[in-house]
């Protein structure tokens, strides 16, 4: 592992909210590594602090492949109201911030035929969002 990951996953438990919210953008590059995955899906579903729902779920939208948004996904489905609202909120900042970002709905569109239920029913969701808010 490299140490740049393993500091990010260390700052994921990290009691400091700031640390966690670094932790999930430093993290989201390596959504495809499985300590990165179980480690960026509890900061998606982060209890604590909202911002760290948002800003993990933004930067892994603004990733875009298939492994990050499969993520999300898994995170809407395992979320409550007020989470998925924050989840929400940080792909669609994602969508419409400077720079643009990869193709969530295409990424959406290969989850939909996903073995695994939870997922298929967060990508629908994401595509909603994406389709749904302007986006």
């Amino acid at each position: 592992m490299t140490s740049g990951l393993e500091t990010a996953l260390a700052e994921a438990s990290s009691p400091s909210w700031t640390h966690r919210v670094r932790a999930g953008r430093d993290l989201a590059a390596f959504a495809d590594v499985s300590e990165a995955a179980e480690a960026l899906v509890g900061l998606l579903l982060d209890v604590e602090d909202t911002a760290v729902t948002r800003q993990t779920a933004e930067a892994l939208a603004r990733v875009g492949t298939v492994a990050a948004i499969r993520l999300i996904a898994l995170a809407v489905v395992g979320a409550d109201d007020h989470q998925a609202d924050w989840l929400q909120t940080g792909v669609h900042d994602a969508l419409v911030g400077p720079g643009g970002v990869p193709d969530v709905a295409a990424a959406c569109g290969k989850l939909a035929r996903d073995p695994e239920e939870a997922v298929r029913q967060g990508a629908a969701d994401i595509s909603a969002w994406a389709d749904g808010t302007g986006c």
